[in-house]
């Protein structure tokens, strides 16, 4: 099997209610590319926040009293924090200046995602309100006006609590299962296998991370050549049950 991650820059700066999949599609052409059949779309989720208004001016939040209270205590500014509250369905742990919660699509990552990278100054954006939804339509759309079978992967880039570094990894899937589940197989010494899933939407995020960049203007990539069986499927087969993990 050859792999093939190709870059798809966008020059555009992507504005609320844009036509993502058009922008895609456009930049696509500009880089002289094409969509095949089970190419697989990856797209960081700040262009789809962007493109969904998920977008918030600090100079509108008014923080609550504990908003401010939770942030004089560890160093925030209490704007984010109100929106990292409101973005949450429970904080997991506060410690040292890190905010770790469950957002309320049940990811568990810092800051529920609110981040101010890659926006204009005083604003912050929001996680997709539901990224496998945000998937679906992009997909629809592209499949659509090209006649060709694809997948979308949504990324964002989560720390792991048990190793240094972030990665990529999906937030929002259309068109592929998410884990390939090997239990019940038998290995090459004929083992019965046991718990071994692999979390492939997790790997082909990650990959694509290695064209896309934090700094390059490059949210889209295009990962062709990894044979995927089409079927739907959902981030929330990657999100792992509470009572399971031992970390919280």
């Amino acid at each position: 099997m050859v792999i093939s991650i190709i870059p798809i820059p966008i020059k555009e700066d992507v504005e609320p209610d844009d036509d993502l999949a058009e922008l895609i599609l456009a930049s696509i052409k500009r880089q002289k590319q094409k969509l095949f059949n089970y190419d697989i779309l990856v797209i960081t989720h700040k262009i789809v926040s962007k493109a969904e208004g998920r977008l918030v001016n600090l100079g509108d939040v008014k923080p609550s009293r504990y908003a401010r209270a939770v942030a004089r205590k560890h160093h925030k500014d209490p704007r984010m924090m109100e929106l990292i509250l409101r973005e949450a369905r429970e904080i997991v742990r506060i410690e040292r200046g890190i905010i770790i919660t469950e957002t309320k699509q049940g990811f568990v990552c810092a800051n529920s995602g609110v981040d101010h990278s890659n926006i204009k100054a005083n604003f912050v954006s929001l996680l997709p309100s539901n990224p496998d939804r945000s998937a679906r339509k992009i997909r629809n759309i592209i499949k659509k006006k090209t006649r060709k079978e694809i997948a979308v992967i949504i990324t964002d880039t989560f720390g792991r609590p048990f190793r240094e570094g972030q990665v990529n990894v999906a937030i929002g899937i259309a068109g592929l299962k998410p884990i390939i589940d090997y239990r019940g197989m038998e290995d090459v010494f004929g083992k019965e296998l046991k718990v071994t899933e692999i979390a492939i939407a997790d790997e082909i995020a990650g990959a694509a991370e290695l064209v896309m960049g934090k700094l390059d203007r490059v949210p889209v990539a295009i990962v062709r050549g990894y044979k995927y069986g089409n079927k739907q499927g959902s981030v929330k087969e990657l999100i792992r049950k509470c009572g399971n993990d031992l970390f919280r």
